[in-house]
């Protein structure tokens, strides 16, 4: 009897699958059109000259940055830059010849020196070396966080106590009190995986999230938090479970700030949609991944594969079969009531015993 009922259920759920998932794709970008990280429009041109070994255009950039104090743009489009130079060192290397004391380019050179270093077997000795360069950037702007937040990376990888982080980040908050990148990076040191608990780091990004600016992607934070836990492994108590599905209401409420396929919050979209399917919320993470349209983020989903696009695409997909096998079918039509069929005399009236 179980199994049959197993069977039955199985079969409706594969019924409801075939019969509401391709209506369900209506509004997701196909897949052969998502991108992976891809930059904006201000970041993609910087790309493509670089590509043909111009630094001119990412200087300009990143000036603009600094001057009109737009330090979250800045922060990524560091980031960006520095993996590009990964692999073209002699682009970076014109650059520093040309201004060897120019802001921007130093926080290059840091950034890309920092993220190196985190893949060096002897990461933490590799890492100590390098204190002088993120001193050198901070140094050529005073006013930037940038530099903090790499020195808050760069703390963490050295094994630095805890006075040390919390002066690090003294000190980048004096400079942007609400900057993201600054906010992740201390929420990383505090985590279970590093210096801290899952406590300690729901306490630090709730309390974040709580003072940040509205459609601050400072109220990511908690989900970042959330998503550490999901992926740690261990049981998890209720008030655990709460605190993720908090985290996860207040990253939808983040969402509906922003207007569909921006790129902005695009890694935060992303991540809610993972945090929302690991819960089984399958129709707020469809619709996630609707708002994220073409721009996947190798975050968070190269935290669980070595092919993060594959995963997004995979996953979307999953959320879709989730939906669809939720959704009743529509009933069948009812039929018209059968009425007996009355004898046919030809018009004529009933007939008699004798046939008359």
């Amino acid at each position: 009897m179980v199994r049959t009922m197993s069977l039955l259920r199985a079969l409706i759920r594969t019924a409801r699958t075939i019969r509401h998932a391709p209506r369900l794709a209506d509004g997701l970008t196909p897949a052969g059109a998502v991108l992976l990280d891809a930059p904006d429009d201000r970041l993609a041109p910087v790309l493509v000259a670089a590509a043909a070994g111009e630094y001119e255009p990412a200087a300009k950039l990143l000036l603009t940055t600094r001057e009109s104090a737009e330090w979250e743009n800045r922060d990524r489009y560091v980031v960006r830059l520095a993996a590009f130079a990964r692999n073209r060192d002699e682009w970076l290397g014109s650059w520093l010849a040309a201004s060897p004391r120019d802001a921007d380019a130093l926080v290059v050179k840091a950034e890309l020196a920092v993220r190196a270093a985190w893949e060096s077997p002897a990461r933490a000795e590799v890492l100590r070396e390098l204190a002088p360069l993120i001193n050198a950037a901070a140094e050529a702007e005073p006013g930037d966080p940038v530099p903090w937040r790499i020195a808050l990376d760069h703390a963490r990888g050295t094994h630095a106590a805890h006075t040390v982080f919390e002066s690090l980040w003294e000190q980048a908050v004096r400079r942007s009190s609400h900057h993201y990148g600054c906010h992740v990076a201390a929420l990383k040191y505090l985590s279970a995986q590093w210096y801290g608990s899952h406590r300690e780091s729901f306490d630090f990004a709730e309390k974040a999230a709580e003072d940040a600016l509205p459609g601050s992607l400072v109220q990511a934070l908690p989900l970042r938090a959330a998503c550490a836990q999901l992926l740690g492994g261990s049981a998890r108590t209720s008030v655990q479970d709460d605190r993720i599905d908090a985290a996860a209401d207040l990253g939808l409420m983040l969402s509906r700030e922003y207007a569909s396929g921006d790129p902005w919050p695009a890694e935060v979209r992303n991540l809610l949609a993972y945090v929302l399917m690991a819960r089984g919320r399958w129709e707020e993470a469809l619709t996630q991944f609707r708002l994220i349209g073409p721009y996947a983020t190798s975050f968070p989903w190269s935290w669980v594969t070595d092919d993060p696009l594959d995963r997004f695409l995979r996953t979307r997909d999953g959320a879709r079969a989730e939906v669809a096998a939720a959704t009743r079918l529509p009933p069948r039509p009812a039929r018209a009531p059968h009425r007996a069929r009355r004898p046919d005399h030809g018009g004529r009236g009933p007939a008699t015993a004798t046939g008359r």
